[in-house]
């Protein structure tokens, strides 16, 4: 009979094993499905041990909430008389729970307060009618320090050589030409190290292997591998990425092209490949170093603060910024971390401070000094463009743009930077021109409606207000909770003399960020509208229909 039952989403895995270690390291039995040994019986197995703990620790978060088993397993245990329910993540817990007195230790990855946890030790041993262990008197501690200078954590990639499923020998050209193209395209980003392809040789033909011997063999964390066939009047590439830690595939998808154009259409299958395989990688990399518990290397802090950033909440800036600071304290010469410092610290300047030109003077330091330390990286020179756009010197990030671009054409991001810096300069078309090519290389990015604001800048610099209006929307069908777009739609409406419309956009602006004052709204956009004519006629418009909201 076990004392303590753990509960959780398998994806609060982390934080599932901390209280495990800690309620061991008590003294107490402890179960959760880790423990399960292979070929029992699953949920026969579980259900014994819930029904004969003698405490059950629901973990809530906003995942767990949701599972249907976490529920019925805490309902279980509330009619048992055995329920201990612990907020692991601010959420909303099942109604039926809310007037249940619950432990607050959202702060478990970082330390939580000794007498919180003491006393919730001895409501644990009450229920399970233990004995206190004078001996340990402390909450254990979460995390352990990352090692100074350890850069580390960049995914490493194999591409194997393609599988020619046709049988025509021109389709054998055509799929080494794709795996050397892919690699050649994937080593110009810092988000993942790529193999050569003659690491990769040995493979070909080689039969089945299992992902993790191979990945083993190779010393790399994920696999593409993908084949090549002929459907109809088109050839189709089809590509899957293999976690090698787990040897599950993370992603896979089918890319086809007719034949009469494949030689004019290769290279755009090509970039089609490279990028979306990239966003994927990315995408992983930051599960992979948000569900880390501790002992985090520079790239992995970096991957947390751009998980933070991409929330783009006043909040998630303070949390973005810590996670940089920490990839800069591991790493202090680490381009890419000095370089999301500065681009943090700039939109949180951008955003919520009074003009500081001596604060707006240390940012583009930040940033030059990224660019120093890896002037041949197209992420690091784009991050710092856009670094240098928000911080206000848009001739400054138009070079960094520009030569991120040169240093890689199909990276979005050097796209976006060009984009952003040309419509500052009040160089509508160009910026459009750029914007258009990143929506081209990466449509599906999830920070695409940020994209969509800075197209509406470029046509309001340019008086396009219809344009303008159309961008908000099309931003507010990527993000419609977040309040930016509304407020820019609003202006335009009212431009466009569509007052209704203009008060329904600002009212709901206005219900979604309610703390936010008019002051606020104003700085951020004028900053943004800076030296045209037009600044004026938004604020003005601005300003009368957040009065007709407020009347």
């Amino acid at each position: 009979m076990p004392d303590v039952f753990i509960s959780y989403n398998h994806g609060d895995k982390p934080a599932a094993r901390w209280f495990a270690e800690a309620f061991a390291a008590e003294g107490f039995d402890v179960w959760w499905d880790a423990t399960i040994k292979a070929g029992e019986a699953y949920d026969q197995i579980t259900e014994d041990a819930l029904r004969a703990a003698k405490a059950v620790v629901v973990l809530w978060s906003p995942t767990s909430v949701t599972s249907r088993w976490v529920r019925s397993e805490a309902t279980l245990a509330d009619r048992n008389k055995t329920l201990i329910p612990v907020m692991i993540e601010p959420c909303e817990r099942p109604i039926m729970f809310e007037l249940t007195q619950t432990e607050d230790f959202a702060n478990w990855r970082t330390g939580v307060d000794p007498r919180a946890w003491q006393g919730f030790l001895d409501h644990v041993r009450r229920l399970v009618g233990a004995e206190a262990k004078p001996a340990r008197a402390v909450a254990p501690a979460p995390r352990t320090p990352a090692k100074r200078g350890e850069k580390g954590g960049v995914p490493s990639l194999a591409v194997l050589p393609f599988t020619n499923r046709s049988g025509l020998p021109e389709d054998d050209v055509f799929a080494f030409g794709m795996v050397e193209d892919i690699i050649e395209a994937m080593s110009r980003g810092v988000e993942v190290r790529v193999l050569a392809s003659s690491a990769t040789a040995r493979f070909r033909g080689a039969g089945l292997i299992e992902p993790q011997a191979m990945a083993e063999q190779l010393g790399v964390r994920y696999i593409l591998e993908g084949n090549v066939r002929r459907v109809g009047e088109a050839l189709r590439v089809t590509t899957q990425l293999i976690d090698a830690s787990s040897g599950g595939v993370a992603w896979t998808q089918k890319f086809d092209r007719p034949l009469a154009q494949l030689a004019e259409l290769q290279e755009d299958l090509v970039i089609e490949v490279a990028t979306k395989l990239r966003a994927q990688s990315y995408k992983l990399e930051i599960e992979r170093a948000l569900r880390k518990v501790g002992d985090l290397t520079a790239w992995e802090a970096v991957m947390r603060s751009v998980a933070a950033f991409r929330k783009m909440t006043p909040a998630s800036f303070f949390t973005a910024i810590e996670e940089a600071r920490k990839a800069v304290e591991i790493s202090p010469d680490y381009g890419l971390a000095v370089a999301l410092l500065a681009q943090t610290q700039a939109v949180l300047y951008n955003q919520l401070m009074p003009d500081n030109p001596a604060e707006a003077a240390r940012i583009r330091e930040q940033a030059e000094r990224a660019m120093a330390l890896d002037p041949d990286n197209s992420v690091v020179m784009s991050t710092a463009a856009i670094t240098l756009s928000i911080a206000e010197f848009p001739a400054q990030a138009l070079e960094a743009g520009l030569r991120a671009v040169r240093l890689d054409a199909n990276n979005e991001y050097a796209h976006h930077a060009c984009g952003i810096a040309l419509s500052l300069l009040g160089r509508s078309d160009e910026s459009i021109a750029y914007l258009d090519k990143e929506r081209e290389l990466a449509p599906d990015h999830p920070t695409m409606w940020t994209s969509y604001g800075w197209r509406a800048n470029a046509h309001m610099r340019a008086e396009r207000w219809p344009d303008a209006a159309d961008a908000y929307k099309a931003a507010l069908d990527i993000t419609p909770d977040n309040a930016a777009p509304h407020i820019g739609l609003a202006v335009c409406q009212r431009q466009l003399e569509r007052p209704a419309e203009a008060k329904v956009s600002m009212a709901t602006a206005r219900k979604l960020e309610p703390d936010t004052p008019l002051a606020m709204w104003e700085l951020r956009y004028g900053r943004g509208l800076a030296g045209t004519p037009v600044r004026e006629v938004f604020l003005r418009h601005m300003r009368e229909v957040w009065e007709d909201c407020a009347g």
